[in-house]
């Protein structure tokens, strides 16, 4: 499933395409994705102009004129495609491998949206995992996917006081605590990974062990923000990581898996200098984690 940067990288490909523009048209070619569609959704979205695209955790919201916002989630093989005016053909996201041939135009594009501007923007999901739903801008941070969601990882307010305080008497392992939505929304599997490694802490690692008994933050704590925030702001540089289905809305290709230093790695030596560790894959709440039992404790 698309993480954090890859959400931000689809939301940069479609921002200048949406924003500005209106739905001059909406195909809707199913009542469902996930969950049914809005009623009348294709009949609420056609004539509204986009004001804004903002992510929120892994979902995209684009703000419309007349005060409704449009929730859209990937799930795990939503993509989108862009058609602009004059033909020119792109995707916002892309991943390692190429996609089979199922994955292709337009037997799963389920909704098309049809702008002022003569450009198209066409969404399929193969696996119908992703989300649309329309409420409006009030209803929001009480709607059933966002409310009791944890703080951004790249806002000013993830501290390594603020995490300390949160982590503290935490009997979870780290890894498990930093994949809670209610605690930081929008980590995924394989940035956590990565960033347990930059801060060298084992993702086996009970929680509280990073705070002290009144709650203070330690070195490690310190070392995880940096290690969260710097691996998310380099993974968004690079356009997300492309595994499978992902792809930006230009069509090309994320290019921070070329950056993994333990997701996906295991077997291999470890890329710490001066350390002779093997890269390690165990199992944690149904999901693979990487590490190095040497340099990460």
């Amino acid at each position: 499933m698309p993480e954090l940067p890859e959400v931000e990288t689809v939301r940069r490909g479609l921002e200048p395409v949406l924003v500005g523009n209106a739905f001059a048209r909406v195909e809707q070619r199913r009542p469902d994705l996930r969950f049914p569609l809005p009623k009348r959704f294709a009949e609420r979205l056609t004539g509204r102009a986009i004001k804004g695209l903002e992510r929120r955790a892994k979902y995209l919201l684009a703000r419309l004129d007349d005060g409704q916002v449009l929730i859209m989630h990937l799930g795990m093989t939503g993509r989108f495609a862009i058609e602009k005016a004059g033909g020119e053909t792109s995707a916002p996201g892309d991943f390692v491998h190429e996609p089979s041939s199922e994955f292709g135009f337009p037997k799963h594009e389920h909704i098309v949206f049809h702008l002022g501007d003569g450009s198209t923007v066409r969404y399929s999901d193969v696996r119908r995992f992703g989300i649309m739903d329309l409420v409006g801008e009030g209803e929001l941070d009480g709607h059933a996917l966002f409310k009791g969601l944890g703080i951004e990882p790249l806002d000013e307010e993830l501290t390594p006081a603020w995490l300390a305080k949160k982590l503290k008497g935490k009997t979870t392992p780290i890894k498990a605590a930093l994949l809670d939505q209610r605690l930081i929304a929008g980590l995924g599997n394989i940035y956590v990974c990565e960033a347990l490694f930059r801060a060298r802490i084992s993702p086996t690692r009970r929680a509280g062990s990073l705070a002290t008994k009144t709650g203070r933050p330690t070195e490690k704590t310190a070392a995880l923000v940096k290690g969260v925030q710097s691996v998310l702001r380099e993974a968004i540089r690079s356009g997300g990581s492309s595994l499978r289905d992902y792809r930006h809305a230009d069509g090309s290709l994320g290019r921070f898996q070329h950056r993994f230093r333990v997701y996906g790695r295991a077997g291999e030596r470890c890329l710490q200098r001066g350390c002779d560790g093997i890269i390690q894959r165990i199992a944690q709440g149904g999901r693979s984690t990487f590490y190095c039992p040497i340099c990460q404790r």
